[in-house]
């Protein structure tokens, strides 16, 4: 079934002089315009598409992809404050609407980034919402520890970085597993790391546990190879250290180097690490 305000593969049924229609199941047939059919296309293509409703309510595709859909959450800029609300950069070339009544404080101005998330109103238009909190958490938090989800940062806190889960839910990343500035809007993968008794979700930009251990021992003996045998960098380092030279958490750079010295391939010394001879 095709989807309002979401990437859909849609078959062409009919050819028109000004486009072609396309099989949206419940919706009926969905124009294409013309200016958007690929060349070459025929009937029975499946095509990829988005679909909004028009001023007359009537469903209507293109081939652009938005830069946030149905469902999601995002930073976009204000291209245009209006007497009923303000109107934001979302890709397309039509403006995406925010109305005032989901202005969480002060009015933003045109240039700003504000970040939202795109739902429907009651008459099937394609809105956004600065008022996170009415469209998230609103089922309980159903991951499994190590779960690979999408992230979208929303805010710095004093704990770290609220994000947005799959687009459902909270989390919080906390400020000792980051150790770059995230910027809002910034989208990354990242994993669950728990799920407190309350709900309220545990992030991490590293999957937690060994997962990741064996590529990153090989990664520090290439280091130590290409640098005669030896690292600064011990189990005392400081975090930001490990991270610029590896990429890594403190946490699993002192996992993987707990592996190495356990397998007798390295010395965790008081001024860094060492090969040992003969490896």
């Amino acid at each position: 079934m095709a989807q309002i305000g979401r990437m859909n593969k849609l078959e062409v049924v009919r050819e028109v002089g000004f486009g072609v229609y396309l099989d949206g199941d419940d919706l009926g047939g969905i124009l294409l315009p013309k200016r958007y059919v690929p060349e070459g296309c025929k009937l029975g293509d499946r095509l990829d598409v988005f679909v909004y409703m028009d001023s007359e309510e009537f469903p209507i595709a293109i081939t652009d992809a938005p830069l946030v859909q149905l469902g999601q959450a995002a930073s976009l800029k204000v291209v245009s404050v209006e007497k009923v609300g303000v109107f934001l950069d979302w890709g397309l070339p039509k403006d995406l609407f925010l109305p005032y009544s989901e202005i969480r404080s002060q009015h933003p101005e045109v240039g700003q980034h504000v970040m939202v998330y795109v739902y429907l109103d009651n008459t099937n238009r394609i809105c956004a919402s600065a008022r996170l909190d009415r469209f998230l958490d609103k089922t309980p938090a159903d991951y499994k520890r190590n779960q690979q989800v999408e992230l979208v940062i929303a805010a710095q806190t004093d704990l770290g970085y609220k994000a947005v889960v799959n687009g459902t839910h909270w989390g919080v990343l906390y400020h000792d597993e980051v150790f770059r500035k995230l910027r809002r809007g910034y989208k990354t993968r990242g994993f669950i790391k728990q799920v407190r008794p309350d709900g309220k979700i545990d992030l991490s930009l590293d999957k937690p546990g060994y997962a990741k251990v064996d590529r990153l021992q090989q990664k520090i003996l290439q280091y130590l190879d290409e640098h005669n045998g030896y690292s600064p960098l011990n189990d005392k380092s400081q975090p930001e250290q490990i991270y610029s030279t590896y990429g890594i958490s403190k946490k699993a750079y002192k996992m993987a180097i707990g592996g190495l010295y356990r397998q007798r391939l390295i010395t965790i010394d008081e001024d860094g690490i060492r090969l040992v001879e003969g490896n």
